[in-house]
């Protein structure tokens, strides 16, 4: 049902009449919203950064992770290290050293397989696909597969528990805008897969995870002998490089513009490359928020990390809802000027409609400083 939001627009005070752009001299906005940045929307101007506390306790401080810390050497899936989990998400970092012994099945929902590092080949029921860093790889639930990398893999699995992946509805730029659906690969029954099935002459395993408890299935032969399929529902594949995120040189777009994939109760978003913001009065970093309505979460893949201070590739942040944030104190400086003309950073983003849990491995590995990270 459509909400029909009760407000009446009004200016009170020194403030800008455009959001993110010609900000009173000497102020920093920031933006209060309902609905993440689709509901209305308070800017309020403040003398200094919102974040500029000397001290800061509670549940709602900020995380961050270094996943390149977590032990490795997982073989199976169901065994990679938990990050952050809800009912309607489970988030894992996992890697993999050498090709899968058994195969993996998933009954609790959609899966995204974000390879970080690594190259090598996906064997499934559909067929055969080569993967490499940059990748997103869609899993239909139910899906049986394996990895078989070169070498060593690292691997951010999202789940949609119980859920499945659609696209984003691109409104007014079109269903072929950010990325065009043409760029999907799909596993193919090409002579790779006929040559896996021929490994058929020792028993398999299968280990399948439903309700968050892993059943294994073993077969006299390769299960994975299927000759042939058609239809709407299978595997796709589409790497970073492909997508080419909306912008304006006007205004900063929300980080919703560059939505990658929905689920029930979160979304998946992809920052890739774009060109600063050209209009002199428009804001060139990300603005304060506090969304009151979504838990966020970034994993940086590779790049510069321009609104974020010693984050490297392989680390995650995790910003509770209600938790007002915006660019460190470094990258603030750079608020209507940038040095270079275009961003570098290729990072995932995902935000949870229900709050999310610390999992015990990636506990592990947080800095318990990064709340201060924005002081001075």
């Amino acid at each position: 049902m459509a909400r029909k939001w009760i407000y009446a627009s009004r200016t009170e005070g020194i403030a800008s009449r455009q959001a993110h752009a010609d900000l009173p001299e000497g102020t920093y906005e920031r933006e209060m919203s309902k609905e993440g940045f689709f509901g209305p929307a308070a800017f309020l101007h403040h003398k200094r950064p919102p974040t500029g506390w000397s001290d800061f306790e509670g549940p709602l401080k900020p995380h961050a992770f270094d996943l390149n810390k977590l032990q490795g050497g997982q073989a199976s899936p169901w065994g990679s290290s938990q990050v952050l989990f809800n009912a309607a998400c489970d988030v894992r970092f996992w890697r993999l050293d050498g090709a899968m012994p058994a195969l993996a099945r998933n009954g609790d929902g959609d899966q995204i397989l974000f390879i970080h590092r690594g190259e090598g080949a996906l064997f499934c029921d559909f067929g055969h696909l080569e993967f490499e860093a940059g990748d997103y790889i869609v899993l239909p639930r139910g899906t049986m597969w394996r990895l078989a990398p070169s070498g060593r893999a690292d691997i951010l699995m999202i789940e949609a528990t119980n859920s499945h992946y659609t696209l984003p509805d691109k409104g007014l730029v079109g269903p072929h805008a950010i990325f065009d659906p043409a760029l999907f690969d799909v596993p193919a029954m090409d002579e790779a897969f006929r040559a896996q099935q021929a490994d058929a002459d020792h028993e398999w395993r299968v280990e399948v995870k439903k309700r968050g408890q892993v059943s294994v299935i073993t077969y006299p032969y390769n299960p994975l002998d299927a000759v042939g399929w058609h239809g709407e529902l299978h595997p796709v594949r589409i790497n970073v490089r492909h997508i080419r995120p909306l912008m304006s040189h006007r205004y900063h777009v929300p980080p919703s513009a560059h939505t990658t994939f929905l689920a029930d109760r979160f979304v998946v978003c992809t920052f890739a490359p774009r060109p600063f913001e050209t209009d002199p009065g428009a804001l060139k970093v990300p603005f304060f928020h506090n969304n009151d309505d979504y838990d966020e979460v970034l994993f940086y893949h590779a790049g510069d990390f321009f609104s974020r201070d010693n984050i490297d590739a392989g680390m995650m942040t995790f910003h509770p809802s209600g938790f007002t944030h915006g660019p460190h104190p470094k990258a603030l400086k750079n608020m209507l000027t940038q040095s270079k003309p275009a961003t570098d950073e290729y990072a995932v983003m995902i935000d949870t409609r229900d709050p999310l849990n610390v999992g015990a491995d990636a506990a592990g590995v947080e800095n318990p400083e990064y709340v201060n990270s924005w002081k001075g």
